[in-house]
């Protein structure tokens, strides 16, 4: 990304522009080249010919009958929460560790999301308070799939069908992580995918819904194509186009699907370069965490993830702020992440908490995260150095 730019992007967002900023969207492939072509061929509209290479893709990648791309990953929770159909008096658990889309889908849908705590090894939803939370009001169950490690799948899917509940994957940060050797996106009825900027491959805005249920699938395609029964008359099998359920307009254009699949292409590549230097920060800071100085994610044995991210566990809230105020100084960015949804005014107003939240509100407060993008190379040793000096200081 051209310097000019970055600036620009932190002028935007409020933010000064870092040396070695924590994320930092590259072109890796034929982007130019397929935007080019987007633009000579002059179809901008969705459901081109990228849009259904890119779906191709994702179907392989995620062993998943059924892909529909979208505008964001935001559009695609949205989407399973309408096939979910949840309305008014229905609830979905979730994670208060997570972005604010996740539990957006479910109160737009009128119902009510429960937070449950998480696992203190992975920050993901922790299958126990899952079971807890489960009342006749429970419809469904969103799972995310936090730094791109899966969760539980196993266990939560024995909860779900127990109780008759669907089970859709918030799979924002875990294209081409893998589950007991089964693809993220294959495990759940439905899984939300992202490819906004911040993730490993990208279309600046972007995502798509996966779709494992065969009944499922006809209506994923209305609620697409903004309630109408579109798809079925260009198959020939309606002999009107017209309105026939609820929908929106979630379909990308053709140029961001262009760029996207561009990126796609390229996923493997990714996937091995961010590992590489995941694992390069894991062997700098394991001797920190076994000093007790730091605490690390473990990730599960089971679990294959894919470079999506790497933080660290700070002993308190305080220790961050310095952290983040000294790595600031050497020109690096190491932001934390989420705060926790329950806390916030909206999840006090429209949502509500089934057990104790203290993993969540006590893990918060302490992760920070590192750099971490395509081709750092050596950049990944100037941030170790800065970092273990911040710690040790």
């Amino acid at each position: 990304m051209p310097k000019e730019y970055e600036e620009v992007l932190n002028q935007v967002s409020g933010l000064k522009p870092f040396d070695i900023p924590f994320n930092r969207p590259k072109l890796i492939g034929n982007e130019r080249s397929y935007i080019q072509q987007g633009l000579e061929e002059g179809f901008f509209a969705g459901n081109g010919r990228f849009t259904v290479a890119c779906e191709s893709l994702l179907k392989e990648m995620t062993g998943s009958p059924k892909v529909q791309l979208v505008h964001s990953c935001t559009a695609a929770l949205e989407m399973a929460a309408i096939l979910c159909d949840l309305g008014p008096g229905d609830e979905v658990i979730t994670p208060s560790f997570t972005f604010v889309s996740t539990a957006n889908a479910v109160v737009m849908r009128g119902a009510t999301p429960v937070f449950v705590d998480i696992l203190p090894n992975t920050l993901n939803i922790d299958p126990d308070a899952v079971a807890k939370a489960v009342t006749p009001k429970t419809k469904a169950i969103f799972a995310v799939h936090y730094a791109g490690v899966p969760a539980e799948m196993d266990a939560l899917a024995e909860i779900a069908k127990a109780h008759n509940i669907i089970l859709v994957e918030d799979a924002a940060q875990a294209l081409g992580s893998k589950y007991n050797g089964r693809p993220a996106g294959s495990l759940g009825d439905l899984a939300a995918f992202s490819f906004h900027a911040t993730k490993n491959v990208t279309s600046g805005e972007g995502g798509a819904l996966a779709i494992n249920r065969a009944d499922l699938v006809e209506r994923a395609d209305v609620i697409r194509d903004k309630g109408t029964n579109r798809s079925q008359f260009f198959d020939g099998l309606a002999e009107k186009y017209t309105w026939v359920d609820i929908g929106s307009s979630y379909s990308p254009s053709e140029l961001t699907a262009a760029m996207l699949l561009a990126q796609l292409e390229q996923m493997e590549a990714v996937i091995s370069d961010r590992l590489s230097s995941a694992a390069r920060y894991q062997s700098a800071f394991t001797d920190l965490a076994e000093m007790g100085r730091i605490d690390l994610l473990v990730r599960p044995v089971h679990c294959q993830g894919n470079g999506h991210l790497f933080c660290l566990l700070l002993r308190d809230e305080a220790e961050r702020r310095k952290f983040i105020a000294d790595m600031d100084n050497f020109g690096i960015g190491t932001p934390f992440h989420y705060v926790p949804l329950h806390s916030s005014p909206a999840g006090r107003k429209y949502g509500k908490c089934s057990g104790s939240l203290t993993v969540t509100e006590q893990l918060a407060e302490r992760l920070v995260r590192l750099p971490l993008y395509y081709n750092m190379g050596e950049t990944v040793d100037r941030v170790i150095k800065t970092a273990r000096n911040a710690l040790m200081n």
